[in-house]
């Protein structure tokens, strides 16, 4: 049985890569990958249930680095698309203190798990009969109180605890990633703001238009651009806010004409070409 879980989970790894590939939107991104993972964990519940371990070792191994391997995947891109969702549109200092606020939270986790982290992260075994067996629920180990909400045959008392420490070393990561960001644009556009002799005198709305149209062409990072790294780089350009751009965007949809600014754009060049041309 672990034979063919290891395969599901092959599977389950590439198709995240795929979608990692191909979606550049990262909620379309973090929406699907939950799906094809809820999928392979569905599916491999229904291994898990209806058949056998061939021993106690790999009952323990299955819910010790198995499961949570996968789990964590699913507890990643929850809070990824959580975060984004929630993801402020102010300035630098908003969104530095809205990410350094989610770190807190990782934090805390640890703080509260420290014995725990501990033993996994040695990879100590001691406990693994008690707390990576089905059915061993030791209210002295586990205090959680949805433990009693588990389902009973697919989950141990520490098996969720072990995919959570997996997922926030994930979360942590992409954290500290969105704060450098936020420090090289800021950089960046300070930078510009020195030097800066261009500024965007259209309205935002149709800078916003523009933005949308570049990632509808994939004009960048051959078409992985994503729709929020793509209107965060034009606010550095343009030391300009776009505010909610999702919002506008809903406003550009609902237009009578939705590509104003890339007809007058179009309009504009070809009357330029024909200028030149006599």
């Amino acid at each position: 049985m672990i034979d063919r879980i290891l395969h599901d989970r092959k599977l389950l790894f590439e198709q995240l890569r795929q979608i990692e590939e191909l979606e550049p939107d990262v909620c379309r991104r973090a929406e699907q990958s939950m799906e094809v993972v809820s999928d392979c964990l569905s599916s491999i519940r229904k291994s898990v249930v209806r058949g056998r371990f061939d021993s106690r070792k790999d009952e323990i191994s299955f819910f010790k680095e198995v499961k949570p391997s996968i789990f964590c995947k699913l507890i990643y891109f929850s809070e990824v698309h959580r975060m984004e969702s929630k993801r402020p549109s102010g300035s630098d200092a908003t969104q530095e203190e809205f990410f350094r606020k989610e770190i807190g939270n990782l934090e805390t986790f640890f703080f509260e798990n420290q014995e725990f982290y501990s033993y996994y992260r040695n990879n100590q075994t001691f406990l693994d009969e008690k707390v990576f067996v089905r059915g061993n629920y030791d209210l002295q180990l586990y205090s959680e109180p949805f433990i009693y909400d588990f389902d009973p045959k697919f989950s141990t008392s520490h098996d969720y605890k072990a995919s959570r420490i997996l997922a926030n070393d994930m979360l942590m990561k992409y954290l500290e990633k969105q704060l450098e960001d936020i420090k090289l644009k800021s950089r960046f556009r300070n930078n510009l703001q020195e030097e800066r002799t261009c500024t965007w005198t259209d309205s935002k709305i149709g800078l916003v238009e523009l933005v949308y149209a570049i990632q509808a062409c994939g004009c960048i990072n051959n078409g992985r651009g994503d729709i929020k790294e793509i209107a965060r780089l034009f606010e550095s350009v343009f030391c300009i806010d776009l505010g909610d751009f999702y919002r506008s965007f809903l406003e550009i949809k609902a237009r009578q004409n939705p590509t104003k600014l890339l007809d007058n754009m179009r309009e504009s060049l070809l009357k330029r070409i024909e200028e030149q041309d006599e």
